[in-house]
Formats: C-alpha cells, sequence, structure tokens
C-alpha cells in the first residue's frame, strides 16, 4: 500500500508528474463541463468552463516547460499521492447531482472555486513538506497561482446578483421516462 501523503513528495519529477496529472485532468473536466453546457444552451457557463480549461492548459504547459530535461516517473494511477482519492481538480465528478444542465453561473463559479481551493491546497502543502527544495519552490509557485485563480473566480462570484443562484427552469425539460 503506497503512502498518499502530498508532502512526501520528494523529487522535481515525481512532483512533475503529479502536477502534469492535475493539470491534465483538470482541463479534461472543464471542457466536458463546457460541453454538457453548450449542449444545453448555457453559453455564460460554458464560456467560464472552456475559460478554466484554458488556465488549466497554460498551466500544463508550464510544467511541461520545467520537465523538458527531467525523466518523468511513470506512476500508476493508485500510487499519486493526493490527499483524497482522486486528483484535486478532478474531483468535480462526486458533485455530479449538482451539474445540472440548468446550472446557473453562481454554482458553476461555486464548484470551479471549491475545485481550485483544492487544486491550491495539494501544492500548498507540497510546497510545506517536501524535503526537496526545489520541489517546495515549484510547488510554491503553482499553489500561488491557483491562489490567484481562486481569488478571480471569488471576484466574479462577488460581482454577481445573488438572485441568479436560483436555478432557472426549464421551459423545454430532457424526455424522461418515468
Amino acid at each position: 500500500m503506497s503512502d498518499h501523503h502530498p508532502e512526501h513528495i520528494a523529487s522535481v519529477g515525481e512532483f512533475l508528474a503529479h502536477a502534469l496529472e492535475l493539470e491534465y485532468e483538470s482541463a479534461e473536466r472543464y471542457r466536458e463541463l463546457a460541453g454538457n453546457m453548450s449542449v444545453h444552451n448555457n453559453p455564460e457557463i460554458a464560456e467560464l468552463f472552456e475559460y478554466l480549461a484554458r488556465m488549466s492548459d497554460l498551466h500544463a504547459q508550464e510544467v511541461e516547460e520545467h520537465a523538458r530535461d527531467i525523466q518523468l516517473p511513470q506512476i500508476a494511477p493508485w500510487d499519486y499521492k493526493w490527499a483524497a482519492g482522486g486528483s484535486p481538480e478532478a474531483n468535480a465528478a462526486e458533485q455530479d447531482e449538482e451539474l445540472s444542465y440548468l446550472m446557473t453561473p453562481i454554482q458553476a463559479i461555486r464548484l470551479a472555486l471549491h475545485n481550485e481551493l483544492r487544486g491550491r491546497d495539494f501544492y500548498a502543502r507540497v510546497a510545506a513538506g517536501s524535503p526537496d527544495l526545489e520541489v517546495r519552490r515549484l510547488a510554491a509557485e503553482m499553489a500561488e497561482e491557483e491562489t490567484e485563480h481562486a481569488d478571480l473566480l471569488e471576484q466574479r462570484l462577488a460581482k454577481m446578483d445573488p438572485r441568479r443562484a436560483e436555478p432557472v427552469e426549464d421551459l423545454d425539460p430532457p424526455n424522461m421516462p418515468e
């Protein structure tokens, strides 16, 4: 049984492998949500998730840049050192019941904020506890970027009309079998 503590990540290669997985999964998840929102004619939410996917893509590119001359370890899915089960930003799946296509902008931003904060917490734990100085430096940098994204989302949330938190009535509901 492997040890699943982010703060025990002890090499730059191991850290970058984790960071890449986190950012790839995050981008994929946000694109899935954006597609879902587009199909159900919720362009505002689709655009938000596309934006978040692009942020994850940019993070992944930065990580790939750091990893250019480093042989990254192959890590089995069950051997990643996430504090919880899956990668922090991909764990939106556990909230799928909230991911109705009638999701409001406020609900979408809250979900995105939750995911960004989980990503930040993962990086912060590595930055605080890794025995490797360079891993701590890189993780602190990435925690800072996740914090900036979370701040952006919080600012956007603060500007929104709380009345928009109520789901809209679906005038054309999908045909659900009885």
